[in-house]
């Protein structure tokens, strides 16, 4: 089984988020990635929110350091991070 992750650091918000997250199953990190996005986030627990994270899963551990392949003023569901 290979190790999953999301890494907030890859979307700049206005809170400059350094959270990234990773577990042993997609389940997993799914739910722990969405109660991340809702509550921090203030995003809403949509089916296209949990679409749109899992596409944003990637195999492995997290780097140590801030990844440089950010996408400038997107986030997770599309629209700019504005937290």
């Amino acid at each position: 089984m290979t190790r999953k992750f999301i890494d907030c650091r890859e979307f700049p918000s206005d809170t400059h988020c350094s959270v990234a997250i990773s577990a042993d199953s997609e389940e997993e990190l799914l739910g722990i990635a969405v109660e991340h996005a809702v509550s921090v986030h203030h995003h809403h627990d949509t089916p296209e929110l949990r679409q749109q994270l899992r596409q944003l899963f990637k195999d492995g551990m997290p780097p140590e350091h801030r990844p440089m392949t950010g996408q400038a003023g997107s986030s997770a569901t599309g629209a700019s991070h504005t937290h």
